[in-house]
């Protein structure tokens, strides 16, 4: 399950609706809905997330919250290290081989790591965001 599916299934819980009357309320098919809560379909498009917030009447920082989440909930990723250096390809194939056998403690550990550099302010990096280039002409 993605946080994304994750967050649409307690809204539902918490609010008594059912995967179907959801899925109605938004214009989606039951089986959709439920593959998307799942992780077995794509991260959901604006128009979707858009359609999901207005039936919940979320708004602000709560649709803020759930944008984010459907923005990290893409099931199926790709991790591109082409121009990084060779530990950093390394450290993204070590992580594709083995997250499925990482227990909830290591995942912990792992994102604490990742919002520790994502929280300091200022902070050089070594490595320059990706830009793409002008063609030439």
């Amino acid at each position: 399950m993605t946080p994304f599916g994750d967050r649409m299934r307690k809204l539902r819980a918490e609010r008594g609706i059912t995967l179907k009357d959801m899925a109605d309320g938004i214009g989606v098919s039951s089986a959709y809905l439920s593959a998307l809560e799942h992780g077995k379909r794509g991260r959901p498009g604006w128009h979707l997330i858009q359609r999901i917030l207005s039936y919940f009447n979320i708004i602000w920082d709560d649709a803020e919250e759930v944008v984010r989440l459907a923005r990290i909930s893409h099931p199926r990723i790709t991790i591109d290290t082409s121009g990084l250096s060779p530990r950093a390809t390394e450290l993204a194939n070590r992580l594709a081989d083995e997250i499925a056998r990482l227990d909830a403690a290591a995942l912990d550990e792992i994102m604490a790591i990742m919002e520790r550099r994502r929280s300091r302010p200022g902070e050089v990096t070594d490595v320059p965001p990706k830009r793409k280039l002008p063609r030439a002409r």
